[in-house]
């Protein structure tokens, strides 16, 4: 009995483990809309990055990337938005996290005064659990 208890506590000690070490990334596909370019790009760099660079220096997130690529009938979007987490912990407080950095940086900065409604469409996101070996 007493061997069953500490190999069901190890394998409940490893599981804990694994799930507090897997990194998770989140990943928006990001559409332009209405040939707003410069309005998606400023907005990113002048906001979602900043607030990501932020969240790297107070350790809320791993690391983040803004990448672009050419948008197709079958694939619509023409940027990726990658935030990832060391593990569980940061991805679980990511919301109350983001709002303290949102709250600090103030003021949300746009070009040409258009509002992201008129410029970007989240076509979807996806949370992924990267594997480690």
């Amino acid at each position: 009995m007493k061997k069953t208890t500490t190999i069901i506590l190890l394998l409940f000690y490893i599981h804990l483990f694994a799930q507090k070490s897997t990194k998770i990334s989140t990943i928006d596909f990001v559409q332009v809309l209405n040939d707003n370019k410069k309005e998606v790009v400023f907005y990113y760099e002048n906001n979602w990055e900043i607030l990501r660079k932020m969240a790297v220096k107070k350790k809320y997130i791993h690391s983040y990337q803004l990448l672009e690529t050419n948008s197709t009938k079958d694939a619509p979007f023409s940027f990726m938005l990658i935030t990832t987490y060391k593990n569980k912990q940061q991805f679980d407080n990511r919301e109350k996290h983001f709002r303290e950095l949102i709250k600090a940086k103030g003021k949300l900065r746009l070009l040409n005064d258009k509002k992201p409604e008129v410029f970007r469409k989240t076509i979807f996101g996806k949370d992924v659990y990267h594997i480690e070996n």
